[in-house]
């Protein structure tokens, strides 16, 4: 007899996440379009309470463009300031006091997690757009680690992706080997014999044959690489190669600025992400027409005086980050169709938060600390992450100028 459940795979901390509601530093109702599924349109048109019926007719509207796609069938349009116009000024939303929780559309209901379907079953994670959610998943010192729970199967659970990798006809298909490369990858990046930098390199010259030979059809060495790579790194025999690498902070600022700056001016919604932007700026003394050079000394000192006195001891967060983004992103095969640009795209969100985290810190100089890592991880997930349109330009950015190789990549991982 079936007992109703679901078997869920997520790391620890999802359990302990809650909302904390008019108590959180940000909201979610600001900064994006708001997009209502087809069932729950239909419960807005038919509810019962007239006034209440009245209420959602002003603010929710028919996406005819998206008559096919079930979550995004309506949507209710932000206001000028960005925010959904059913915030109240408590900061709590006017559907759920009104109607109740299960009168909200599925993205609203299930924000912010995300759930994957493998196999066949559900995987669920908290996107990093949250504050609460950031505190929870990245700030425990341990090595995030992931239990099997049971559920109630009628939970609803928005699924974001799907990924088969046992079906026969995959056979000869890369995503056969998506729980190696996904336990490998996970092993690697919590392994802290190594720091975190040299954790990068390693999965990034990792990948970069892995894709060679997906490219070649050689998909019979992905499981001798793994055990290769997995002996190297045992033994040591990296750490040389690794050390010889250089560091160039003037190519690392001349990227930020070239990735963030165009963004900033388009009318961003996020106080608190350009706050940490303009902060970033004063930190390493560049004004936006500044040269990016005549920065160099500042950046330097706030990595050395500021930045890296704090994350020395909290790696933990950016190696939480990195694990919790392989697993919700199902790395290496959600995203981009090549392997080595989903790397590629990891890089990058990893080397801007730590690049405007350092002009952060010689803002904030020694004050720096869990406040700012927490603003600019959040805000950046909700400004950066959360737009497709904006990443896809940057990996094209990225071919366009041919830097996409190891050489480049270790250029952005290393100070």
């Amino acid at each position: 007899m079936s007992d109703n459940k679901n078997t869920i795979l997520q790391p620890q901390y999802v359990s302990n996440f809650n909302c904390i509601g008019s108590e959180c530093e940000d909201t979610c109702c600001c900064g994006w379009q708001v997009y209502i599924d087809k069932s729950t349109y239909k419960k807005y048109r038919e509810y019962p309470d007239k006034k209440l019926r009245s209420q959602l007719e002003k603010v929710v509207t028919r996406t005819r463009s998206n008559i096919a796609i079930d979550n995004g069938y309506a949507k209710i349009n932000p206001k000028a300031d960005g925010n959904c116009p059913l915030l109240e000024e408590d900061k709590l939303c006017w559907i759920h006091r009104n109607l109740g929780e299960e009168n909200l559309s599925s993205t609203c209901r299930t924000y912010p997690r995300i759930s994957n379907n493998v196999d066949g079953k559900i995987e669920k994670s908290l996107t990093m757009s949250c504050p609460e959610a950031i505190r929870k998943a990245l700030f425990h010192p341990n090595i995030m680690e992931f239990d099997e729970i049971k559920e109630d199967a009628s939970t609803h659970n928005l699924i974001h992706s799907v990924m088969n990798t046992v079906e026969d006809k995959l056979a000869k298909h890369p995503e056969r080997s998506f729980w190696q490369l996904r336990i490998f990858t996970i092993t690697v990046l919590q392994n802290r014999n190594y720091s975190l930098w040299q954790r990068l390199i390693i999965l990034g010259m990792f990948y970069k044959k892995i894709n060679q030979f997906v490219i070649d059809d050689q998909l019979n060495e992905i499981t001798k690489s793994i055990n290769q790579y997995m002996d190297m790194i045992e033994q040591g025999l990296f750490k040389e190669q690794l050390d010889a690498i250089p560091t160039n902070h003037v190519i690392q600022m001349k990227l930020i600025k070239h990735l963030v700056t165009p963004k900033t001016s388009k009318g961003i919604k996020s106080q608190r992400f350009l706050d940490c932007y303009n902060e970033f700026l004063q930190g390493i003394g560049c004004a936006s027409e500044a040269d990016v050079e005549d920065s160099f000394v500042l950046y330097n000192q706030s990595y050395n005086q500021f930045y890296q006195p704090y994350m020395g001891k909290n790696e933990h967060i950016m190696e939480n980050y990195l694990v919790n983004h392989v697993f919700k992103n199902l790395f290496p095969f959600a995203g981009e169709k090549q392997i080595f640009d989903n790397y590629v795209m990891m890089i990058v969100h990893y080397a801007m938060i730590k690049m405007l985290l350092i002009g952060m810190a010689g803002f904030h100089k020694e004050k720096f600390g869990d406040e700012q890592v927490v603003k600019l991880i959040q805000s950046f997930g909700k400004v950066i992450e959360h737009d497709e349109v904006y990443l896809k330009k940057i990996l094209m950015f990225f071919h366009d100028n041919n830097l996409t190789s190891m050489p480049y990549m270790s250029v952005l991982i290393k100070n």
